[in-house]
């Protein structure tokens, strides 16, 4: 269908849309399109792969669609196409809004993109297909993975709750899981093609089990990749505190590769405004948890996401927050400011917060955060760590002559480039030097450099020109790595 033709996805909001946009690439590639080249004048195809959580998300899409109008007016057969949860949200108000898109999809039909561009292209007019429910596991889908040495793997689609505030569940879906058995085929098959590090990914992760009936499946399930010759790193994103049992807890402990690194959503401090979001569990639950897996795991590091000027919220649950914060001792925290989604049922609660005082409380727990992130990133000076190389992570990696990578608690790790050749993949044993609340320095000559098989994997990518699709906008995490606050987190920042 897209012999010759080439090709550029937008992609906005969580992991679960990063990894879709890769099934997207795949999809593409298979109907014999191409990467666009970054320095060239433009794709024949540029697909937005939307997130709707947000409320500036319109905005934003009708923006970026503007600016292409002249463009595709004055390229012959260029194509636009509009995917992922706004666009299953808004359906026929894009084409109405935007007359020049050609294909609008929803979430969960992506595998049909290039059949209705292609349709689009032959009848001359937009193709508007949104399915109501899962028509196959995106995982089924060919994949064009961003990364040779670390991977997303869905184990999950859709959502089982019903937060007053997230929008998310009406667009993907409820919760649908994976059998075990294909999860971890396809892991054995990434790492069998060089990946080390791989991330479980689900709207809410450690449910997982509950559209099978075992209450026990993700745990279970962090054990078995503890089994996989080859597999040095597991992570995964993002769970919920309600689901997340003693037995996960155990098997993170238990699992050599499992890293010791948690993403826990706290959204709220405050009982009063958890019950008002719908959040089934209180303060005293969410510190437990912390608590027990700082017990089973010292070296844990903890991030999360927070909703400051949620309606209703007065000073006082506030200061719960704050105080769940300093009690919590959150290495990084994605701290959002509320905002108003049509279609929830938050959007029509009393007590909406005037946005100066939203500013102010935000403010203040940026501050605190920061605070708290320093302290702990100074725990680190003096440690010795070894540092999985990444690509990508240090925008003035070639100003200072440095490599960055992440930590095995996913902190971010500049180091000094070693004498001998690294790459992307390698693993790198550094002493921390000095902490920033936002990453980790080592100053002197790297202690050893382990070259490994995910290292090959990039090599072997690299090897040959190729164009990479274009990157994550919007300051997007790449693989198990997450961004200063206030960027999107795991699972649409809302788990």
């Amino acid at each position: 269908m897209g012999v010759n033709k080439s090709y550029e996805i937008r992609t906005y909001g969580c992991q679960m849309n990063v990894h879709d946009s890769e099934r997207l690439s795949g999809l593409l590639e298979e109907a014999g399109y191409v990467p666009a080249p970054k320095d060239g004048d433009g794709a024949d195809v540029v697909v937005f792969n939307t997130c709707a959580v947000r409320e500036n998300a319109d905005n934003r899409l009708y923006g970026n669609l503007g600016q292409l109008a002249p463009k595709k007016a004055a390229r012959p057969g260029m194509q636009i196409a509009v995917g992922g949860c706004l666009a299953q949200k808004d359906r026929d108000t894009i084409v109405k809004k935007a007359p020049w898109v050609d294909v609008v999809f929803g979430t969960h039909n992506i595998g049909k993109l290039p059949v209705l561009l292609e349709r689009a292209r032959v009848q001359e007019e937009a193709q508007v297909e949104i399915a109501e429910s899962l028509e196959a596991f995106p995982s089924t889908l060919p994949t064009r993975r961003e990364s040779a040495y670390a991977a997303w793997v869905s184990i999950s689609v859709g959502c089982n709750n019903t937060c007053t505030f997230c929008i998310v569940p009406a667009l993907r879906g409820k919760e649908k899981d994976r059998r075990p058995g294909d999860i971890l085929a396809e892991i054995e098959a990434l790492v069998s093609e060089g990946v080390s590090e791989i991330t479980l990914l689900g709207q809410n992760v450690n449910a997982y089990g509950s559209d099978i009936g075992d209450r026990e499946a993700f745990s279970k399930l962090l054990r078995a990749c503890g089994t996989i010759e080859g597999l040095e790193r597991v992570r995964f994103t993002s769970p919920h505190p309600r689901d997340f049992t003693d037995d996960v807890i155990a098997a993170m402990a238990e699992t050599p590769n499992a890293m010791p690194q948690l993403h826990m959503p706290l959204q709220s401090g405050s009982d009063r405004v958890l019950k008002a979001m719908r959040r089934s569990y209180r303060q005293e639950r969410f510190l437990g948890i912390i608590e027990k897996v700082r017990a089973a795991m010292p070296d844990a590091a903890i991030s999360t996401d927070i909703i400051v000027g949620f309606p209703g919220e007065t000073e006082e649950d506030f200061e719960q927050t704050l105080h769940t914060v300093r009690e919590s001792r959150f290495a990084q925290a994605f701290t959002f400011q509320y905002s108003k989604r049509p279609g929830t049922p938050a959007a029509d609660m009393e007590g909406q917060i005037p946005k100066a005082v939203v500013q102010e409380r935000y403010e203040r727990l940026v501050a605190l955060q920061e605070e708290i992130s320093w302290a702990e990133n100074k725990k680190q000076v003096g440690r010795t760590l070894e540092v999985l190389v990444a690509e990508g992570e240090g925008r003035k990696d070639e100003a200072t002559h440095r490599l960055s990578g992440r930590a095995a608690d996913n902190r971010l790790v500049h180091f000094t480039r070693p004498d001998e050749p690294v790459r992307p993949g390698d693993v790198v044993t550094v002493e921390i030097t000095y902490a920033a609340p936002h990453h980790l320095l080592a100053e002197g000559p790297a202690k050893a450099v382990r070259r490994t098989r995910a290292g090959d994997a990039w090599e072997k990518r690299n090897a040959a020109p190729a164009d990479k699709p274009t990157g994550v906008l919007l300051g997007l995490p790449t693989i198990g790595a997450p961004a200063p606050s206030p960027a999107p987190a795991a699972g649409c920042g809302c788990d």
